[in-house]
Parts: C-alpha cells; sequence; structure tokens
C-alpha cells in the first residue's frame, strides 16, 4: 500500500513535467509553423444559373447539363492516399443552381457496370453499395460542412461534419436525387434547396465544396480536391465553388403535424387504444440560427432499450433514441454536461416504509414540451439554446397492512436549460462556454453547471492541445451546504503522420456534481494517461491498412493517492487486400486497485485484485452475401478462481439487394466475481459469484424500394448471478468470511420485439407502422435450465402487446407559399 502511494506521487509528478514540456514543444511548434505554412492550391469549379426546370431523374442527357464546367481527376482518399483515379473509374461532375436551389450532377464511370453493388437501405444506411456525396460548406470557413451522400439504388443520407469532430448523421435535411445504371457506370442527379443550407448574404457567393465516390467492392474512396490522410480534418481540404450569385436565403420555416394511434394490451389487462396528435416546428431566425420546438412530443416509437443485469454500483446509460435530442445537437456535447436521456427519463427514488408499494409507478416522466436555437455566425460563433419542460408526476402509494393510500410527488415541474457559446477560429480550433440548469418547482433539488473548454490546433492540424474546466453548483434545499465542486481536465498530443501520441490529466473534485442534465459517477480522483499510435497512410504488398496503440491509464483517489483505477494495453487493427478485417489485444493491470465505489459508504474501499485479458476479433468482408464477425476473450485475476471468458458470434448473410438478416448472439461467463450485494447495519457484505450472461438478437430488413422498408428487432436477454460465499468487507479493503441469511441471488430474463414498416410517401413526411411486444422478469430464484427461462418470459401472461400507426406530413412555406398563389 505505502509502495502505490509512493508510485502514484512519483508518476504524478513526472508526467505533470512531461505534459509541462510538451505544451512548451507544442507553442513552439506553432509558432514555427505560423511562420513556414503556405496554403496547398485548391481546386476550383464554376456553378453555371440555369431557367430551366430540373427533372431529378438520373439522365444528365438532358440539355441544361451540356457545356457546363467539369469537375475532374479525382485522388484517392482510401487505400492508396494521393494516387490518381484510373481511366475505367473516372468521375465527372458538374454543378447549376438557379434561384431556389443547387444541382449536382454526377457521372461515375465504371468499366463493370454489372459488379456494381446497389442494396437498397434505408435512410443513413449506406449498405453493400457504391455511393457518391457532396460537401458544402457555406461560409468557405473550413469548419463546418453538410455532407449529403447516395448510394447506387438512390437511398440517401446525409450528415454535418464539424472538423476535428466527426459527423452527426442524425441530422436530416429535405432534398431530393435519383440515379441512374448505364452501360458506363451510374449517375447520380441531386437538388438540394437552399433551405437545407447555410450561407451568407453576399451577392456572390464563395462555397467550400468536395465531391466523395466509394467503389465499394474494391473498398476504395475518392475525392476531388486531394484530401491529406496525415492532416486531421476532411473540412479544411475541400475545394472552392464559384458562380453563385445574387441568390436570396429563404424563408426556413418547416410544420410537421403528426398523428399516432396507440393499441395497448399491457400484460393480465384488458386492450385499450388512445390517440395522440402533435406538432414538430422548425424556423430559420436568421440565415445561420434555427428554431426547433416540439409541441407535445411522441416518442412512442422509438427503439426499445437494451438493458442489462447491472451489477455495479453505477445506473446504465442508455443510448438517446429520441430524435429531437439527437438532430443537430453537437453545440450541446460541448464541456461534457449533458446528458439528454435526463429530461423525461426514470423518476426519483422515493423512501417507503416496511410495508409500503407504489400503485402503477411510472417508468418515464412525461415531457410537456421542448425548443431548442442553434446556429452559427459566419464569423464563426456558435450559439446553442435548449428548454425543456417536465410535467409534475405523482404517485399513489399503498400500506400493505393498513390499506391506507397517500399521494407524494416523484417528480415536480422541472425546467431543463442549456446554453452553449462556441467561438471557432483558424479553421479548426475553438473556445466553448457552457452552462447547464435545472430547476423543480418546489422545495426540490435545483442545479446550476457551468464549464469553459478550449481545443486547439496548428495550422498544419499536426498538434492539438484540448481541456476543459467545469464548476457545479447543487441547491439541495435541505439542512446541509449546498454542494459546490470542480472538475477539470488538460490534453496534448499529436495528430498527424504514421506515429502519433497523447497526454493528458483530469482532477475531480469530492462535491462535484453535473447529473441533474448530464452523467457522471466518480468524484474526487485524479487521473493520468498516456498513449502512442503507429499507422500506415497507405496500403501495402499484403494489407489495406495497420494500425498498433498502446495506452496507459491511472486514476488515484484524492484522499489517500490509492490506486483506484489502472488500463495498460496493446492492441492492434488490421484490414487485407480482399477487405477482410481483423485485430487483437492484451490487457494487463499490474497493480491492486483500491475501488471506493463498489462499499457504496463514503470512505471505504475494497481492493481487487492485479488481473490479466486478451481478445481477438476478426469481421470478414461484408460485401459478400455471407458475413461474420467473431470476438473470443479471456481474462484472469491473481485471486485463485476468479477469471472470465466470453464470445461475441455474429453472422449475418444478404439474401439480395432487398433482404438481409444480421443474428447476434454474445456469452459472457465469469467466475469467483467479488462483488458487493447488501448491507447489515454497519456490515458491508460482499459474495464471491458466478455470473453468467446469454443475449441473442436477430436483426432483418427487407426494402421495398429506398423510401418503403420492413425492419425486424429482436432481443432475448438472460442473465442471473449466483452467490457462492458471503464476506463481511474489512476496514483494511480486503474481506472474510461472512454469515449472510439473506437472498442475494439475481436473475433476469428480458424479451423485446419489434415488427415495424416505414413508408416514406413525400420528401420529408412518413408513415410508421410498429408492432411491440415485451416482457421482463426479475428474480431471486436461479434455474439454469435455459428452456425453462424462455418459456416463462414469453409466456403470454407476461408479454406486453403494442399496435402504432404514426403519420407525420412536412410542410414546407416556400412551397405552401407558391400552391396558394397558383391557386389564386
Amino acid at each position: 500500500m505505502i509502495l502505490t502511494k509512493l508510485l502514484s506521487k512519483v508518476a504524478f509528478m513526472n508526467i505533470i513535467k512531461i505534459i509541462s514540456g510538451l505544451l512548451f514543444v507544442s507553442q513552439f511548434s506553432i509558432a514555427q509553423e505560423s511562420v513556414i505554412e503556405i496554403e496547398a492550391v485548391k481546386k476550383k469549379i464554376n456553378a453555371i444559373k440555369t431557367k430551366a426546370l430540373i427533372k431529378i431523374d438520373g439522365d444528365l442527357n438532358d440539355s441544361e447539363w451540356q457545356n457546363v464546367p467539369i469537375a475532374k481527376n479525382f485522388v484517392m482518399l482510401e487505400p492508396d492516399n494521393g494516387k490518381p483515379e484510373t481511366n475505367e473509374l473516372r468521375s465527372e461532375v458538374k454543378v447549376l443552381y438557379d434561384d431556389d436551389a443547387i444541382y449536382i450532377g454526377a457521372t461515375l464511370y465504371d468499366n463493370e457496370p454489372n459488379k456494381i453493388l446497389k442494396e437498397i437501405s434505408e435512410r443513413d444506411n449506406f449498405g453493400a453499395a457504391d455511393f457518391f456525396g457532396v460537401f458544402i460548406n457555406g461560409f468557405n470557413d473550413g469548419q463546418q460542412e453538410y455532407s449529403f451522400f447516395v448510394n447506387a439504388s438512390s437511398g440517401q443520407a446525409d450528415c454535418i461534419r464539424n472538423g476535428n469532430q466527426g459527423e452527426d448523421f442524425s441530422w436530416d435535411a429535405i432534398w431530393h436525387s435519383h440515379t441512374k445504371i448505364t452501360n458506363e457506370g451510374w449517375q447520380v442527379e441531386i437538388k438540394i434547396p437552399y433551405a437545407a443550407l447555410r450561407f451568407s448574404k453576399e451577392d456572390k457567393q464563395t462555397w467550400g465544396i468536395n465531391f466523395f465516390r466509394e467503389v465499394r467492392r474494391l473498398r476504395q474512396k475518392f475525392t476531388w480536391n486531394p484530401v491529406d490522410n496525415k492532416k486531421g480534418a476532411l473540412t479544411q481540404q475541400a475545394g472552392v465553388l464559384e458562380g453563385i450569385e445574387k441568390i436570396d436565403t429563404p424563408t426556413r420555416l418547416f410544420l410537421i403535424p403528426y398523428s399516432s394511434f396507440y393499441l395497448n394490451s399491457p400484460a393480465k389487462e384488458k386492450t385499450f387504444g388512445n390517440i395522440k396528435g402533435g406538432l414538430d416546428l422548425k424556423y430559420g431566425l436568421t440565415d445561420a440560427f434555427t428554431l426547433d420546438m416540439v409541441l407535445i412530443p411522441d416518442f412512442g416509437q422509438t427503439k426499445f432499450d437494451n438493458k442489462i443485469l447491472n451489477l455495479g454500483p453505477f445506473e446504465q446509460v442508455f443510448n438517446e433514441n429520441r430524435s429531437f435530442f439527437t438532430e443537430g445537437t453537437d453545440l450541446f456535447n460541448k464541456g461534457g454536461l449533458f446528458y439528454s436521456r435526463r429530461i423525461g427519463g426514470k423518476p426519483r427514488k422515493i423512501k417507503l416504509g416496511d410495508d409500503e408499494e407504489i400503485i402503477e409507478p411510472p417508468s418515464a416522466i412525461g415531457l410537456l414540451n421542448a425548443t431548442k436555437i442553434s446556429g452559427r455566425t459566419k464569423n464563426g460563433l456558435g450559439i446553442g439554446f435548449l428548454n425543456s419542460i417536465t410535467e409534475k408526476t405523482n404517485v399513489v402509494i399503498r400500506d400493505s397492512i393498513t390499506q391506507n393510500h397517500r399521494i407524494e410527488t416523484i417528480e415536480p415541474l422541472t425546467n431543463y436549460n442549456i446554453l452553449v457559446l462556441d467561438q471557432r477560429f483558424n479553421g479548426n480550433s475553438s473556445v466553448s462556454f457552457i452552462n447547464t440548469n435545472v430547476t423543480r418547482n418546489g422545495n426540490f433539488r435545483d442545479a446550476n453547471v457551468s464549464a469553459a473548454a478550449f481545443d486547439l490546433n496548428t495550422k498544419k492540424n499536426t498538434y492539438n492541445t484540448n481541456g476543459v474546466f467545469r464548476y457545479s453548483y447543487v441547491n439541495t434545499f435541505k439542512d446541509v451546504e449546498d454542494k459546490k465542486g470542480i472538475s477539470t481536465s488538460l490534453n496534448f498530443g499529436e495528430t498527424s503522420g504514421k506515429i502519433r501520441y497523447s497526454v493528458g490529466g483530469e482532477y475531480v473534485s469530492d462535491d462535484y456534481d453535473n447529473n441533474d442534465l448530464g452523467i457522471n459517477f466518480q468524484t474526487n480522483y485524479y487521473s493520468l494517461y498516456a498513449n502512442a499510435s503507429y499507422r500506415t497512410l497507405k496500403s501495402t504488398e499484403k494489407l489495406n491498412s495497420f494500425r498498433i496503440n498502446f495506452n496507459a491509464f491511472t486514476q488515484f483517489d484524492n484522499r489517500t493517492n490509492y490506486l483506484q483505477e489502472q488500463n495498460f494495453n496493446i492492441n492492434a487493427n488490421l484490414t487485407t487486400k480482399k477487405n477482410h478485417a481483423a485485430g487483437f489485444g492484451f490487457n494487463v493491470n499490474p497493480f491492486e486497485r483500491f475501488n471506493f465505489y463498489n462499499p457504496q459508504v463514503e470512505g471505504r474501499y475494497v481492493i481487487f485484485p492485479k488481473n490479466y485479458g486478451t481478445w481477438v476479433w476478426v469481421s470478414s468482408n461484408y460485401n459478400n452475401k455471407f458475413a461474420f464477425d467473431i470476438e473470443p476473450n479471456i481474462g484472469f485475476t491473481e485471486t485463485k478462481g476468479w477469471w472470465y471468458w466470453g464470445l461475441n458470434l455474429s453472422p449475418r448473410y444478404r439474401f439480395n439487394d432487398k433482404f438481409t438478416l444480421i443474428y447476434r448472439s454474445n456469452f459472457y461467463n465469469e467466475y469467483q466475481d467479488l462483488g458487493r450485494v447488501d448491507q447489515v447495519g454497519n456490515d458491508i457484505v460482499f459474495a464471491k459469484r458466478d455470473n453468467q450472461t446469454l443475449e441473442t438478437s436477430l436483426e432483418g430488413k427487407y426494402s421495398i424500394s429506398s423510401q418503403m422498408n420492413f425492419g425486424l428487432k429482436l432481443r432475448h436477454y438472460w442473465s442471473f448471478s449466483e452467490n457462492n460465499s458471503y464476506h463481511k468487507l474489512l476496514e483494511n479493503g480486503y474481506v472474510e468470511a461472512y454469515n449472510y441469511t439473506g437472498d442475494a441471488n439475481q436473475n433476469l430474463n428480458l424479451w423485446n420485439f419489434d415488427l415495424s414498416y416505414s413508408w416514406w410517401f413525400a420528401p420529408g413526411s412518413q408513415m410508421s407502422v410498429l408492432y411491440r411486444n415485451s416482457s421482463g422478469i426479475f428474480e431471486n430464484t436461479i434455474d439454469k435450465d435455459f428452456s425453462y427461462n424462455s418459456k416463462q418470459v414469453f409466456n403470454h401472461e407476461q408479454l406486453n402487446h403494442t399496435f402504432s400507426i404514426s403519420v407525420r406530413y412536412f410542410i414546407d412555406y416556400n412551397q405552401a407559399k407558391n400552391i396558394v398563389r397558383s391557386l389564386i
């Protein structure tokens, strides 16, 4: 223990010195590059104005497309970065515009047109298909691009790309496209209304633009303007679009009314139905900012959560499936303060008497409305504001002995706010201010959290330094002091070239708490990390790509400097010439860990032993009709009998371009795991237990067209934890045998089934039909017979059935105005 403390202090001081030295070097590097940087020559293309009515049918033989400048001479992005396109796979793109939209026409040559992959898929899912993309930046500032993709079967995908932060495919725009397979390859015709873009009001427009193509069977990707993969961001390596003049930024007003019908048959109850209706509104406040509102929201058709048997001290984190909280929310994710599932999530726990129970406990808190305003000026200032209100929720509590009832507010009327100011500069850097606030009506807990963050890159995108400082304040309305805490982190890394590295650290105080609108499990620690990686930038004789990573992470308790978390691993990933992928890794934790969270008592800790693990995975080429993923793993600790193994297996088969099935099976076994199970008086009870999980799922899709799809998703999850012996936690962190008379075994059996139909009957307008059934059983009794557990969860008395139909209709103010004028 003393040795661990000394090692932790020495490591901490040494790494701080390293970080300080590297930051000094980075400042020198930034200064040097600002002197020697020479801007690369960018390709340019002119857009030609047309007065003709362009029919979007994939046919580029119309007269409007003749005598238009051509963007050509594409360059490979992957796997042989910088290699010119071949004549057999050359690409040619033309650009037209009128007063309402910009038009893209692409001819994508292929000397083997019969081999063009063209799987039909739903929106934002590329599938096994060739695809073409156009990336547009209306301010030409290298910061944010609007990306539009079309695959060879006319399927659409769109996203917002922000510098080094990646792609946000939750964003959806209304645009038009069509493709056509020819004897020479395939053609793409795209119409993008100005309402789907952001640009200034200047008479002469200069936009950043790039064109993208993937030949799927070869896994070769090309861009019109060359993209150097030694540099981090695609957004700063776009070409230039000129020629667009005297266009007006349109009125961006969209109304999306909806109506839904639900027919529910809860377990052991009679069937009943209800009808819902509401409205989504999107309004362009300026050329840069958009207002989104949801009035009487309906999230009944969002996909189900993959719940698990949670044996740890922290709550399970779920993905956000509600479109309002996923679309265009990149600004709100700054600073790591926002976990949207807090809004309309699970109600808080309330104290009940020994004989009390809640009658019909709510699964979630109702959302009354939600509003967000977001956008970015031409000077790079991004502003985001989100507000949401959830309803007051009461529950009826019954005393099972006296049968008396009482009513208690489980959640009051609550207002959630988040404000973000994000200033970008130099095309690749930003500083941000973030504030979240939760105000509850009455004498309930209120919270306010603020953060300042920065993300700085050198002009060549070769080095990055980023960090954040957070401050939280919680008013508990109790006879205790309000909670005030801080959290801060600092990171530095090299982000280009074959060899890359990063180092960083984090400090979190004991009272830091952002869990009212964010999520944070661990406090009162400081952590240090470092990683290094090597990668190939071009294909080799035998491999398309190869990468190896080295990672080191340590976390120490602030009070004692004891090591409480660690991770040292090496892993490698590769893709072969036949586009199969594989990887492996080794994980070593060579020191004992003093875990302060599992005991769930302030100041107490449990000592976990040294442990080691390894894994390997293989993923065959998804272009093949049959493909599979497999990942076995195994690990050991220095405690006798404590070890684990697991196997993830996922075969998939594409019957044709319309029909695909994917099966997933995850099996995990852990033996003699040490975990907390109860507290008896002052005694914290741990158990050595065997844990087993079997999760199987099936996902299928049948696509009649890119606008009409059937979907299937089912999941069966069975997990149990069987206690072999009980132990009492000692003050020194170890355990000794304990006579425990309770039953702390756990058995969770879950079933979810979704069968859906989706039809995009008009741009932005959708009808969706969903049949869902689900059930769940939690008990302390364990029966290891898989057949018995399956029958239990499929018992008709346990199943809940839901049938729903939802229709959403997209109304564009501009189109509606033109229709009205034509009728007058």
